[in-house]
């Protein structure tokens, strides 16, 4: 059975246990993966009760990235909510209440305590800063890890029709100051503010958040627009309608469901 990308990197962190960003980039496809939480019986409109299960250690909820999962740790079918990962860390954030994550025979069974559930609820809550400036001068990217660009790929692949495309280049600011910028061309109007945060988040989760990449939005008729295409890296973002489908109770961030 092909492995899951839930899997993958959690046989990638087992793989490098002192490798930071790579438990970073597991904790990333955690909060980016649509999971089934198993529920003790059927959610009434936006209400669930998740299934508690006691351990000596903590209380948990149980979720499965995929339904044959849930079904074969239940024993055959079960009540369950879809939700996105990022809804169901802001659901339990406080609740003292840790995450099962695929438990039984999957390479990426593993428990995740309420502290660490705290902690990726502050990492995905973070804001980038506003800036005022315009670059002088523009030039292809220099010296990037190879983890952040492929960090920048997964999450804007995930950001479907919220702009045409972005450019990744080195800037030059008036006063010299320089930085690396993720121009994203023809954004869709209010969508600024989740595109920048994405961005943040590919750099936080590939262990870089220490590191500088600043972002911009520019219409495609903008002669800067033209000056970002002669030498930055493009990232092509998918129509919304390579991706739609509909959306599953949960996984709207703007409707998360309620505990019961």
């Amino acid at each position: 059975m092909t492995d899951t990308p839930l899997d993958t990197a959690h046989i990638a962190m087992d793989t490098h246990p002192d490798d930071d960003s790579v438990r970073l980039q597991f904790y990333e496809r955690l909060a980016d993966s649509e999971l089934f939480l198993l529920l003790e019986k059927e959610a009434k409109g936006d209400q669930i009760e998740p299934r508690l299960f006691d351990t000596e250690d903590m209380r948990l909820v149980l979720v499965f990235d995929r339904e044959h999962r849930l079904t074969a740790f239940a024993d055959g079918p079960a009540p369950y909510a879809a939700l996105s990962g990022r809804s169901l860390v802001d659901m339990l954030d406080g609740q003292d209440i840790g995450l099962g994550v695929n438990l039984g025979p999957a390479p990426s069974s593993t428990v995740i305590p309420p502290q660490a559930i705290s902690w990726l609820r502050q990492t995905l809550e973070g804001r980038p800063e506003e800036v005022a400036d315009t670059p002088e001068v523009v030039g292809p990217p220099i010296g990037l890890p190879e983890r952040l660009i492929t960090g920048l790929d997964t999450k804007l692949a995930q950001a479907a029709g919220l702009a045409r495309l972005a450019y990744l280049t080195m800037v030059t600011y008036k006063g010299g100051r320089r930085s690396h910028m993720l121009a994203f061309i023809n954004a869709i109007p209010g969508s600024e503010p989740a595109l920048a945060s994405a961005t943040r988040e590919a750099l936080v989760f590939s262990g870089l958040d220490a590191g500088e990449l600043d972002v911009a939005f520019f219409r495609a008729s903008d002669p800067m627009a033209a000056k970002l295409a002669k030498t930055g890296l493009r990232f092509d973002l998918p129509d919304a309608a390579e991706l739609h489908t509909p959306s599953p109770p949960g996984m709207d961030p703007d409707r998360p469901p309620r505990l019961k």
